[in-house]
């Protein structure tokens, strides 16, 4: 998971200016979705620890599919996952992939260790299951990568981010191959789900593209503005990995998704 922007921003200043005159509706949106968290915040305190595995799922695509709703995005959802344990690849545009993927394939996703003390949304993604990654140790990747196996091996669904950070929706980044070496060792299928957002006037939707040097506030305040804005979730056929080299699995990986997020 990343919450880091990209450095490219490809002109998506400039398609976003004027979103500010749908402000009443922006901030009614927002409002909304301050009340959600805060609501998901608590139901994490006094209901998530009593669920049983398919329920905290329920919950969690509940959750996720409410807080889309409430954001004015749409769901489409092409395909269907596996049952059972796997690893969710999935390409990475935005803040709003981890919402749209548990709003299909419920996951544990795999982040840097700082979110685990952000106020009330750490406390959210601790319960939900979230492995945390020190970047700056070199050896913690070793660490997390067995800490996946063995969730992987007990049956749940993980979720990782292959290139590292956001890009713009129009093809793929490099996919990096070492978080899928979790799935190999685990001999458990890759799941790959392609994520693309479009709106009534673009096909690959610039208003959700964390990128650049955007910060978290406007990216969410030109989400909460924008009108039509959806995002198609494409859940692209399982790839096994017994004895898989991870390099290769990458590529095919990289190469199924690009080909996927095209319209």
């Amino acid at each position: 998971m990343s919450l880091v922007p990209s450095e490219s921003a490809s002109g998506t200043q400039a398609v976003r200016g004027g979103r500010w005159t749908a402000a009443p509706r922006a901030a009614w949106r927002l409002s909304r979705v301050l009340l959600h968290v805060l609501y998901g915040y608590v139901r994490s305190w006094l209901v998530w620890p009593r669920l049983s595995a398919s329920g905290r799922d329920a919950e969690c695509i509940r959750w996720s599919r409410q807080l889309l709703r409430i954001l004015g995005i749409g769901l489409v959802v092409q395909g269907q996952a596996r049952p059972g344990a796997k690893l969710v690849v999935a390409n990475h545009v935005s803040w709003l992939d981890i919402v749209a993927i548990n709003a299909v394939v419920p996951s544990r996703f795999v982040s840097k260790a700082e979110v685990a003390d952000w106020p009330i949304v750490g406390r959210m993604v601790t319960q939900a299951g979230t492995l945390y990654l020190t970047r700056e140790r070199r050896r913690d990747a070793m660490r997390v990568l067995g800490l996946m196996a063995k969730g992987l091996r007990e049956g749940h669904t993980l979720a990782v981010f292959p290139e590292g950070t956001t890009g713009t929706g129009h093809g793929v980044l490099h996919f990096h191959p070492n978080l899928l070496q979790a799935a190999i060792d685990a001999s458990v299928p890759v799941q790959p789900v392609a994520l693309r957002y479009a709106d009534p006037v673009h096909q690959v939707s610039p208003l959700a593209a964390y990128v650049g040097d955007t910060s978290l506030f406007q990216s969410l305040w030109w989400v909460v503005s924008a009108q039509g804005l959806t995002v198609h979730v494409h859940v692209l056929p399982p790839q096994a990995t017994t004895h898989a080299d991870r390099r290769a699995l990458a590529a095919l990986l990289q190469s199924q998704i690009g080909s996927a997020v095209m319209p």
